[in-house]
């Protein structure tokens, strides 16, 4: 049986765009970092640790927007690391609050500038004037479409 749809050009499908732009950054966090053994999950999670501290896994997920089994699996490795501290809430004794070791801040301090060096070479892509502009579409992407519509929402149906 013939396709009888028009095919998604993938040079015009949002989804593979970000899909490939957001390869594209992380290989130049690596390119930048030297070694794959810091990802950029990883580096989020840190500085939403040193921005507030004492945050429990749950926020960590809802500031940073990593998947519940995901953030798991990078807060365990900067724990083993040395790079975060993690206590039973006061507030909850079911939850966890996360913090920085020192060797967690010094470990940011020398990843924020690599960082910083990554958002200006993934910018320089697009003219001067364009560059605000796509971060806040970025953000209006997110803001949208964001971990809580994603859970929220019921799956669409499939057809084959």
């Amino acid at each position: 049986m013939p396709h009888e749809t028009t095919p998604v050009k993938l040079d015009s499908s949002p989804l593979h765009l970000l899909h490939r732009a957001g390869q594209c950054a992380v290989e130049v966090f690596h390119a930048e970092v030297g070694i794959e053994v810091w990802t950029p999950r990883q580096y989020a999670v840190l500085i939403a640790v040193a921005q507030h501290e004492g945050l429990s896994q749950t926020s960590l997920i809802e500031r940073t927007g990593i998947d519940r089994s995901t953030l798991a699996d990078v807060v365990q490795r900067l724990l083993k690391k040395g790079l975060i501290q993690r206590r039973r809430s006061r507030e909850d004794a079911r939850a966890y609050a996360v913090r920085l070791t020192d060797a967690g801040v010094r470990m940011l301090e020398q990843l924020e500038p690599i960082a910083r060096r990554v958002d200006e070479r993934v910018l320089e892509a697009l003219p001067g004037q364009q560059r605000e502009r796509f971060v806040a579409d970025l953000n209006a992407i997110v803001n949208t479409l964001g971990v809580t519509a994603v859970e929220t929402s019921p799956p669409p149906a499939v057809t084959r």
